[in-house]
């Protein structure tokens, strides 16, 4: 969310103390990502501790919270940002019909905002390796979709496109949208055929699937001093083929990360032991646009969203057209397995 949402003026501070134990001197709204159900605050504390608190509204799996904290506890992942565990040890908690969690405060910038040393690309490469080798436990693994390229997002996209033929009303923004997608329409035609495509082709081969975060963009990726990094918002995960998660390397998201020399230093960490299906990792590029672009039809016509977040998904699918970005690079990658 860009914006706050509507809560009770001692929500905060009373959730915090009763499930937490902690006491909270303010809590400052953070506008982070695209999201427009979840929230996030900087929550400070008498003794000059700090906390990130989050919020999720709709749609809610405890893998989001266990997980995390399999991987950080269990697993060894330091790497891995992990809920805090209320007073009761759970996770997570429900209030204000929310889903709340409450974690430690990440002193650093994400990945769009600050560039990776050479030791956090590698580094990063080693924690994510990690996690796709990690072994869940079946009570974890149960409560995970698996990836089955379904046609939903595409399905999904063609029904605006139906839509868009017959004429849309609405404000200056929808004009501006429309006329984006007009300008747009065959390329955005081209990717979502592509996607399909390749993900008929993806069916018949069976690739291995392992445990994905699924998301990991350079926002998802905080970066401290001292080569520190962290891996944050979990929301996403799924059991998926591994290049669900190495599209991001390389793959221009937010006109970043997409250099050749960023993705040797990555894989320094990755490993290449294990092949990368390169057909794979078109599909995924292709089905990230895809999935992006029904998000920000449902968001540009949903009549709960913010002008804020409404302006803001207007301009990430806009820059998404680039060069550089996210749709130059899948045009890359299908003319070099075509």
């Amino acid at each position: 969310m860009l914006t706050p949402p509507t809560l009770p003026n001692d929500a905060i501070p009373s959730c915090l103390a009763s499930h937490w134990g902690l006491e909270a001197t303010r809590a400052e709204f953070l506008p982070l990502g695209a999201d427009v159900d979840s929230a996030a605050f900087r929550i400070e504390a008498p003794d000059g501790g700090a906390y990130f608190l989050k919020l999720r509204r709709g749609g809610f799996s405890a893998a989001v919270v266990d997980v995390p904290a399999f991987l950080h506890h269990t697993q060894g992942i330091n790497a891995v940002m992990a809920p805090l565990p209320t007073l009761t040890q759970q996770l997570s908690v429900q209030a204000h019909d929310f889903d709340w969690a409450l974690h430690p405060f990440f002193n650093g910038a994400d990945g769009f905002t600050r560039t990776p040393t050479d030791r956090q690309w590698t580094a990063l490469g080693m924690a994510l390796n990690a996690i796709h080798r990690a072994e869940l436990p079946e009570s974890l693994r149960a409560g995970l979709p698996r990836e089955s390229y379904s046609h939903q997002g595409r399905e999904g996209v063609r029904g605006y496109q139906r839509r868009f033929i017959n004429g849309v009303a609405g404000d200056d923004l929808v004009a501006h949208f429309l006329a984006f997608w007009d300008a747009h329409d065959e390329e955005i035609d081209s990717l979502i055929y592509r996607s399909e495509q390749l993900a008929s082709i993806l069916l018949e081969k069976s690739l291995p699937q392992v445990l994905c975060h699924s998301d990991l963009h350079a926002g998802n990726v905080l970066l401290g001093d001292d080569d520190r990094l962290c891996i944050v918002d979990w929301d996403t995960l799924i059991l998926a083929p591994k290049e669900r998660d190495l599209m991001f390397i390389g793959g221009g998201v937010g006109g970043v990360w997409n250099q050749p020399r960023e993705e040797a230093l990555f894989f320094q960490g990755y490993g290449t032991a294990q092949a990368i299906d390169a057909l794979a990792l078109a599909y995924y590029r292709h089905e990230r646009i895809v999935r992006d672009l029904l998000e920000f039809c449902d968001q540009m016509f949903d009549p709960q969203a913010s002008r804020d977040d409404r302006e803001e998904g207007l301009r990430q699918m806009a820059s998404q057209f680039e060069p550089g970005n996210v749709v130059a690079v899948a045009h890359r990658d299908y003319d070099a397995i075509t």
